[in-house]
């Protein structure tokens, strides 16, 4: 018997929504109907999200989404195939923002860069590299020579681009992100702060590890993604890295090899910060898991 394939597809489109909250039960509703996973965040500047369902319902996805919300397209959606639907079950979320980060976007930049013109364009010497993610995605995985602002939280990145940041550099900026979303938000900020040279990644990292091979591609390493598959590789082939329950950071093989690593409990990034109090809780918590799938 074949093996049922499903498909993933992430999205984001800036558009004004009058009425975010008169839109949570219509999509609710469609996406329990289609038998979809996933998240929708729902907005006053517009829509983001990634959903996950079997082969073939990404274009009746799309013709729901543009008839529901008026418009024409996405600014960008990326789909990738998989073996399993990554998602436990759906959320409609109502935000302030599509991104957090304090800022309200209108429309998105027009400075991007398609993945082969990316490639020719970070080889130049006036242009820094710049990854946007937080700093456990930049050590997974990212493109040769990025600089890593160390940020824990993305409304942290705009207290990287300071005043004297500003002033003191003369390179052009091209930064990336997962799926884009985030650079649209800094690309905005960027430029009210009078940072004109500043281009993007189009469609970010999804995009290239989808467009580029392997042999002449400029990513080093595994993209994080934020669902059950935790990381991919080129081809949007699942990665190898897994997920530590207790502090919610990726682990490579590696790491599960320490005696700091205990399935469900602790690893080696959070093993010595836990009080022994929240690895019992942890400890419970797996037992349990474990017992529910015996059952």
């Amino acid at each position: 018997m074949q093996k049922e394939k499903f498909e993933i597809v992430s999205f984001y489109k800036f558009c004004p929504i009058l009425s975010v909250e008169g839109y949570r039960i219509s999509f609710k509703k469609y996406l329990i109907d289609n038998s979809l996973k996933g998240t929708i965040i729902l907005s006053p500047e517009g829509i983001n999200g990634t959903i996950a369902g079997s082969i073939g319902f990404i274009n009746e996805f799309y013709d729901f989404i543009f008839k529901t919300l008026n418009i024409n397209k996405f600014d960008v959606s990326n789909i990738s195939p998989s073996d399993f639907v990554p998602f436990k079950n759906f959320k409609v979320k109502i935000k302030k923002e599509v991104v957090p980060i304090e800022l309200r976007t209108r429309s998105r930049s027009e400075k991007h860069l398609s993945p082969k013109e990316w490639d020719k364009f970070i080889e130049q010497r006036d242009v820094m590299v710049l990854d946007i993610r937080k700093s456990f995605e930049y050590d997974i995985g990212t493109f040769k020579g990025a600089v890593n602002p160390k940020i824990n939280n993305f409304r942290e990145f705009k207290e990287f681009f300071s005043k004297d940041f500003i002033k003191k550099n003369k390179k052009k900026l091209a930064i990336f992100c997962t799926g884009g979303i985030r650079c649209e938000k800094a690309s905005d900020h960027l430029s009210k702060l009078g940072m004109n040279e500043v281009y993007q990644l189009e469609g970010g990292i999804l995009n290239y590890l989808n467009s580029t091979s392997k042999d002449v591609s400029n990513w080093k390493g595994e993209c994080f993604v934020f669902d059950q598959r935790v990381s991919i590789i080129h081809g949007s082939k699942q990665g190898s890295y897994s997920m530590c329950h207790a502090c919610r950071i990726p682990l490579s093989d590696n790491e599960k090899k320490t005696y700091k690593y205990i399935e469900g409990i602790s690893c080696p990034k959070c093993y010595d910060n836990l009080t022994d109090k929240q690895k019992k809780r942890f400890a419970m918590r797996q037992y349990n898991i474990k017992n529910s799938h015996q059952c």
